[in-house]
């Protein structure tokens, strides 16, 4: 039996035509951005571009290329006001905002040093609502979020979405176009013997992340009692996949490097999407003290710590982090 289709999947749903309409524009950017990652080095687009973005990194061509995508794409949906990208510094309105127009924050191309090691990349996305006419606040929790998504640009292209209930996984067909169903009700074991982390700043690290590792490195004979595997990729999108397909937990916290900046990843339009599609999932979400969809953001491209995954594992973590308090 043929797997139904993403508009076939949005219809059935009941969501709103206009919903469906961006959907499928943020799908169409999603299949160009990764015909264009495809060709990367076909068309000299690997390497470094002459520009850094607004978080002060260097840009690679096809960050630009992705984004210059996403934003001409999607601007064709008629209920959509703004846009909020991590290759933008400033929030791009499209019209005067209404209520129940569309807000799309995204990031283009997440993990894009990768691309040059031919390594999966993909895109970030989430969608929220205009709250009253003329109201121009993108500074809104995650909890807020209508719609979360991914694309996976590995073996094969995957759209993965939190629009409603559940976490939903389409694949990609190359001859067509379109995006099937092939991982229906995707959902996170609560507990795992996988977590993933850049033990390279390991000399950055609080004590709490420093135990948690020691703990799961320790294996049998240490306090956790099992064997773990370790895992790191450099990409949100490849790490938070692994998590959904077989559980883990993924670790981005604050330590002494990042602190000033308030953490690594971005929290509106990297960490807030991951946590809905985390939770939806039945998984859980957590800066180490606090829930990550109920965070109010200060500014659009703000920090933020981050521990998502299985949730046996991040209410561990929370714990070992409430002990210094505690003592």
């Amino acid at each position: 039996m043929t797997a139904i289709t993403l508009r076939r999947h949005l219809t059935d749903a009941g969501h709103d035509s206009d919903l469906i309409f961006l959907l499928e524009d943020i799908a169409s950017a999603c299949r160009s951005t990764a015909y264009e990652v495809r060709n990367g080095p076909l068309k000299g687009n690997l390497g470094v571009a002459d520009s850094i973005n607004v978080q002060g990194e260097d840009q690679k061509p096809l960050d630009i290329i992705a984004n210059d995508i996403f934003v001409s794409t999607c601007a064709n949906s008629p209920r959509l006001a703004a846009l909020v990208s991590e290759e933008i510094e400033e929030v791009v309105w499209l019209k005067e905002p209404k209520k129940g127009d569309y807000m799309l924050f995204f990031d283009p191309l997440d993990g894009s040093s990768n691309l040059d090691t031919n390594l999966s990349v993909g895109t970030i996305f989430s969608i929220m609502q205009i709250e009253e006419d003329g109201n121009r606040n993108v500074l809104r929790r995650g909890a807020d979020q209508l719609v979360a998504g991914y694309a996976l640009y590995g073996p094969a292209t995957m759209m993965v979405l939190a629009a409603g209930r559940g976490v939903q996984g389409f694949t990609l067909h190359q001859g067509t176009g379109i995006f099937r169903l092939t991982q229906p009700s995707m959902s996170i074991p609560e507990t795992t013997n996988e977590f993933a982390i850049n033990t390279a700043r390991r000399r950055f690290w609080d004590q709490p992340i420093r135990d948690y590792v020691d703990d799961c490195l320790a294996g049998t004979e240490g306090p956790r009692g099992k064997d773990f595997n370790m895992r790191w990729v450099a990409s949100m999108v490849a790490e938070v996949h692994r998590v959904l397909m077989r559980g883990g937990v993924f670790l981005y916290p604050l330590d002494d490097k990042n602190r000033a900046a308030g953490g690594r990843l971005r929290l509106l339009y990297e960490v807030a999407p991951m946590a809905k599609i985390i939770e939806a999932a039945g998984g859980a979400a957590s800066t180490g003290t606090e829930r990550i969809l109920d965070l109010v953001p200060t500014e659009p491209h703000q920090r933020v710590a981050t521990i998502l995954g299985s949730r046996e594992e991040v209410a561990l973590l929370e714990q070992m982090h409430r002990k210094p308090a505690e003592a």
